[in-house]
């Protein structure tokens, strides 16, 4: 194939994350297989937290009494959720950014 044949969007897209990584001085090494197994590791622990969360509020929802506290619960309940969230994407950032062994 010809290098002057038009890109699709998703190549363009992925050179233009590739062109803001590099900016950010972001490497592009390969992760080991520590690091694999750390990721999923964290994948897992964080989606069990959800679940557990989630578990728990499905009691509390049936204990409720008033529309305000089913409010309040879910608001409890997006927030430590969301919380979650960023922990686990921290986490992983930190296991890439560490140095192989």
């Amino acid at each position: 194939m010809s290098d002057d044949r038009p890109k699709s969007a998703f190549e363009l897209a992925m050179e233009r994350l590739r062109q803001k990584d590099k900016e950010a001085s972001i490497d592009d090494r390969p992760l080991t297989d520590e690091q694999k197994a750390a990721i999923a590791e964290a994948r897992q622990f964080y989606k069990a937290k959800v679940a557990e969360r989630e578990i728990l509020h499905q009691a509390a929802l049936r204990a409720a009494g008033t529309h305000e506290e089913i409010e309040r619960l879910n608001e409890e309940l997006r927030r430590d959720k969301e919380r979650l969230v960023n922990d686990r994407d921290r986490k992983i950032a930190e296991i890439r950014r560490e140095k192989s062994s």
